[in-house]
């Protein structure tokens, strides 16, 4: 069993939903921990920086008042995702808003670094930080980080390429703390999967494009749910990281999916640019041949919630 922080034993169903970049906003995160999943969100989505503060206050607010009407079903905690990247010349003045607001998760990626963990720890914070390889993971955990999201194969955005069951099984020979898994979960039996493997928790992004609150276009929504696997591309040529992209959006940019040339690592960037090519080049994982319809993110819950269950009894004959 691991040792999870109290912040993350209230989470009543296990999985947290992955800060998607532009697409996340405040109203899918209040849906998703109503829900009782993790909301979370990337700070950079509030453009101007300005914005994160509004949006700050109104995730609390919003999930407060939610606790005083249903105290016997309080909703699940938030998390804000930083990208600690050099590139991000805003990250200061993000955690300063999260330290405002005591953000009870946050959620790191792109670099592990000990004076951001610090921070988040200096008002209560839990920090998980997001890794593609056993060595990232072992960095992490050293300089402070209190959890782990190993981002296997086949997950949306960037994303690694190592077997779950490879990452999974070789974090847990020597780390019992926090661990989510991510890459190509989209269904209930997926995330008891996820359980069976040693994670904590599954990281469930790309099934919340295709709902309601989700910032995303119709166009982008109906893709999710008109595509599977087939139709995914790994690139790093968008933003210099290598990630899952649908296909379709690669084509609409008037490029070949089949024949995209390779990017410079040292052109990572994270700012106005990669706006736009995250706004025209839609990242997704390879799970998606389980969504069929755009759903509120409540229903999206409660359908993992189903399918979980059933896979629970299926296992149990």
């Amino acid at each position: 069993m691991s040792h999870l922080p109290a912040a993350l034993q209230r989470v009543p169903f296990p999985v947290i939903g992955a800060p998607l970049f532009i697409i996340s906003n405040p109203k899918l995160v209040i849906a998703q921990c109503q829900a009782g999943i993790v909301g979370s969100m990337p700070a950079l989505n509030a453009r101007p920086a300005s914005q994160l503060d509004e949006w700050l206050a109104e995730i609390t607010e919003a999930l407060a008042a939610h606790d005083r009407a249903h105290p016997e079903q309080p909703a699940a905690p938030f998390a804000i995702n930083q990208i600690v990247h050099k590139s991000n010349d805003r990250l200061e003045q993000d955690l300063a808003l999260c330290a405002k607001y005591s953000v009870p998760i946050v959620i790191t990626s792109l670099g592990a670094r000990t004076d951001v963990n610090q921070a988040v720890h200096s008002w209560g914070g839990v920090v998980l930080h997001d890794i593609i390889n056993n060595a990232f993971a072992h960095k992490a955990i050293e300089k402070g980080a209190d959890g782990l999201v190993a981002v296997a194969a086949g997950a949306g955005g960037h994303a690694g390429v190592k077997s779950p069951f490879a990452l999974v099984q070789e974090i847990r020979q020597w780390f019992d703390g926090p661990l989510a898994l991510s890459g190509a979960i989209a269904s209930g039996s997926a995330v008891l999967a996820a359980q069976a493997m040693g994670a904590d928790f599954a990281y469930i992004g790309s099934a919340f494009i295709a709902t309601d609150e989700a910032r995303a276009s119709a166009d982008y929504k109906q893709c999710v749910v008109d595509s599977n696997s087939d139709d995914i591309v790994y690139s790093n040529l968008f933003t210099g990281v290598h990630g899952n992209y649908l296909k379709a959006s690669i084509r609409n940019a008037g490029l070949d999916p089949d024949k995209l040339p390779e990017s410079d690592p040292s052109a990572m960037n994270f700012g106005a640019a990669a706006a736009k090519a995250w706004k025209d080049i839609w990242g997704c994982g390879q799970g998606i041949g389980a969504i069929d319809r755009v759903l509120p993110a409540a229903e999206r819950v409660a359908k993992l919630k189903r399918e979980y269950a059933q896979a629970r009894q299926r296992l149990l004959g």
